[in-house]
């Protein structure tokens, strides 16, 4: 179904642009969130022109929400769990960026347009008949993240920004959350998933949680994206 809806876009965005729509909601994305949004519809698993848009994939309000976080922080250090346009768009926005990726091919794609302060690991599954960190996504079973998820472990040193948005999602969590500044923010995107809810849940009292729900690039319904901070201690 994926693929069929891609190929749908892609042959629709052709007719637009020889109509000059596309031209249309080029200029007018970057003064309308709106035109931004509907620009981006066409722009679904392509990197190159989302980094155009300059969007990440998160919902529109938790986008402005850490880029409001990142301006009172010019130099802050940033891990992500899963590569792509946000990583360029958090490259334009921190002091560095390690982010981990699963996908060699798409890690291949990305990497020649990732500027200096981006360092880009991959870190593929491997297959086992019992994962110890396994990934819910369908097409997934049989493989372990075990390896891809302690990646933030060869990083020294806390981070401000941690992004949650690849695999094995709920075991990332619980190493962010021992990795993040005392003033620092977790992104965990696509809480629309009970499971992800969930292993939120299991943190308590130890983060204070902000969903946000709306309008996301390259999708043609809201999704949620949660922010978490540490909670205060007393």
């Amino acid at each position: 179904m994926k693929k069929i809806y891609i190929t749908f876009v892609r042959a629709l965005a052709d007719l637009l642009r020889r109509a000059g729509v596309m031209t249309l909601l080029d200029r007018l994305a970057p003064r309308s969130r709106v035109a931004a949004w509907l620009r981006s519809l066409f722009a679904i698993y392509d990197v190159e022109q989302l980094a155009r848009l300059d969007v990440p994939w998160w919902t529109f309000d938790s986008a402005d929400r850490v880029t409001a976080f990142l301006e009172q922080r010019p130099d802050a250090r940033v891990f992500e769990w899963g590569s792509g346009a946000s990583t360029l768009w958090l490259a334009a926005r921190a002091g560095s960026v390690r982010s981990v990726e699963h996908h060699a091919g798409w890690a291949a794609e990305l990497a020649p347009r990732l500027p200096d302060n981006v360092i880009l690991t991959v870190v593929e599954p491997t297959e086992s008949a019992a994962p110890a960190v396994g990934s819910a996504k369908p097409g997934h079973a049989g493989l372990e993240f075990a390896e891809y998820v302690a990646a933030i472990d060869a990083v020294p040193g806390d981070f401000d920004l941690i992004v949650i948005d690849g695999r094995a999602r709920e075991a990332c969590l619980a190493r962010a959350v021992d990795r993040i500044r005392p003033d620092g923010l977790i992104v965990f995107d696509n809480v629309d998933r009970q499971r992800y809810v969930d292993a939120i849940d299991t943190l308590g009292p130890r983060v204070e949680v902000v969903m946000t729900r709306g309008l996301t690039p390259a999708l043609p319904y809201p999704t949620r994206t949660a922010l978490l901070r540490p909670a205060p201690t007393a």
